[in-house]
């Protein structure tokens, strides 16, 4: 990897759309020189937008997911294949689910009908009734990742486009990181990074990585192909996305290409974007559109 240091980025305008969308969900199994993938099944069953997984643990994944025309937080169980909503309705919708690090909580971003939007915790112990907490009062906060239960990687709305914001719950405050940010956010396996993306020059996303105890320090990893907006990480030198129907990776220490590694366009999707792995590796969830 190269090491770049800081500097403030280009400004554009991030576009942010729903689509009409489901959550996949497939069975993975990975050695040093395959990647198979089995048991493509759809867990969302509702029309609308279905979208934004990420696993709570290896057996539940969390998405937002339509709900008699709101977009809720469901929980999926993966050994029961049974779904519950978590959170208790309100007249907005909650988006970018979560697992709060060392909480017995979720979290998600609320989009209430005044246009006020914040990011909050959820109880999750009495599901369909979870009560809430906001955690940062005054920040936009579209996407985020946890770097721990305190700190917080987001990209929040500022003026038309995302811009990259450190912030601490705690003091319930933030500091700019860079501007003209994406909406993908992860934390590295095994790893005290978090990667984010910047729109460069050309328009396209580049993935960078920083540990937030020294973020005078950011290291770019790769560009993401064009037109492609999310990726997430197999392990801590392995990027994975989907583009079209198909699945990519990405080496850090292999050839500096992305490797188709899946193709499941046998399955009629199309347009595979926000994608998760278990924490064991042996599960993927997806978002995508039927064809």
């Amino acid at each position: 990897m190269k090491f770049l240091p800081y500097f403030a980025f280009l400004l554009t305008t991030l576009a942010i759309a729903q689509p009409n969308t489901d959550v996949y969900l497939l069975d993975l199994e990975r050695t040093d020189s395959t990647f198979t993938v089995s048991n493509l099944e759809t867990i969302s069953k509702s029309d609308g937008y279905d979208n934004q997984p990420t696993f709570l643990d290896n057996n539940r994944l969390l998405y937002a997911g339509s709900e008699n025309g709101q977009t809720e937080i469901q929980l999926y169980y993966i050994s029961e294949n049974t779904q519950h909503r978590v959170n208790a309705t309100t007249l907005g919708g909650e988006y970018s689910p979560m697992p709060y690090p060392n909480r017995d909580k979720i979290t998600a971003v609320r989009l209430d009908t005044t246009g006020l939007q914040r990011l909050y915790a959820y109880d999750y112990a009495n599901l369909g009734f979870g009560d809430y907490k906001m955690l940062l009062s005054e920040l936009e906060i579209a996407y985020y990742a946890f770097y721990d239960e305190n700190t917080v990687v987001a990209s929040i709305l500022s003026g038309g486009q995302l811009d990259l914001v450190i912030a601490d719950i705690k003091r319930d405050e933030a500091t700019l990181y860079a501007e003209n940010a994406g909406r993908s956010i992860h934390n590295v396996p095994e790893s005290p990074m978090v990667s984010y993306t910047i729109v460069n020059e050309e328009k396209n996303h580049d993935v960078y990585v920083v540990d937030v105890k020294k973020p005078e320090e950011t290291y770019f990893v790769s560009q993401l192909p064009i037109g492609i907006q999310d990726h997430t990480w197999l392990d801590a030198n392995t990027l994975l996305l989907g583009s079209g129907s198909k699945l990519y990776t990405y080496s850090l220490f292999g050839p500096e290409k992305w490797v188709e590694v899946a193709d499941l366009s046998a399955h009629n999707i199309k347009d595979i974007t926000r994608i998760a792995v278990s924490p064991d590796g042996k599960h993927l969830a997806f978002a995508a559109e039927k064809k």
